[in-house]
């Protein structure tokens, strides 16, 4: 998986919109993970590196798409509500590094995730883009993420770099006070975590994110 460059194509946030209407898991072995009212996950495993890409389609209720967007842009609020960015611990809160910087004429995100010993932690290094898209008059928030590399941000020692993380989000309104949603996500953390425990992590994490991030929309929301 190429990391991107300069930014998103067009046709890139045009495959967001049209995953959210229509699911495309035609084509490829993608297995149905979990499956409620609301929500139902796939996978597809990753011959090269024995990882799960995963699509996520449904509804997040009591979310507004304009705040589910806003929410996932604002790295402040995201120490608060995410738990691998505010770890806590007995007696005090430990923060990850998760900040912006300006480098070549383009926004990259830094993010160093907190590993539990003896693992090594992780960092990112990835570019993000949010557009507003009229499709056939419905509006739709899509945010791309993926990783980049750029000088400004040299590797760390003592911490992976992870260099195969792309995130897809396509959002808009359920037509009553919630949010459609289609996500698709892959993560490769690398270095010697056997792929079995990290998928354990995935399959677990990805319906919690989803938790989370609607349960921080409603706080969200109050907060406003």
């Amino acid at each position: 998986m190429e990391a991107a460059a300069d930014g998103f194509s067009e046709e890139q946030f045009q495959k967001a919109c049209t995953e959210l209407q229509q699911p495309a898991l035609a084509g490829a072995p993608w297995e149905l993970l979990t499956k409620t009212s609301d929500i139902s996950i796939h996978r597809l495993l990753d011959q090269n590196t024995g990882l799960y890409e995963y699509k996520v389609f449904g509804v997040l209720r009591d979310c507004a798409p304009a705040v589910l967007a806003d929410i996932c842009m604002d790295l402040g609020y995201r120490k608060q509500w995410d738990p691998y960015v505010n770890d806590s611990v007995p007696g005090q809160q430990a923060f990850s590094e998760l900040y912006e910087k300006e480098c070549n004429g383009k926004t990259v995100v830094y993010w160093e995730v907190n590993y539990p010993f003896p693992m090594s932690n992780r960092d990112y290094t990835y570019i993000r883009q949010r557009r507003e898209l009229d499709v056939e008059g419905r509006k739709v928030h899509v945010i791309l993420a993926q990783s980049t590399s750029v000088p400004q941000l040299p590797e760390r020692s003592g911490v992976i770099r992870v260099t195969q993380y792309k995130q897809s989000l396509a959002i808009e309104s359920d037509g009553k006070k919630g949010s459609k949603v289609f996500m698709y996500y892959f993560d490769n953390p690398g270095g010697q975590i056997p792929s079995w425990l990290i998928n354990w992590v995935a399959k677990n994490g990805v319906p919690n994110f989803l938790k989370n991030m609607e349960k921080a929309c409603q706080n969200y929301c109050k907060k406003t």
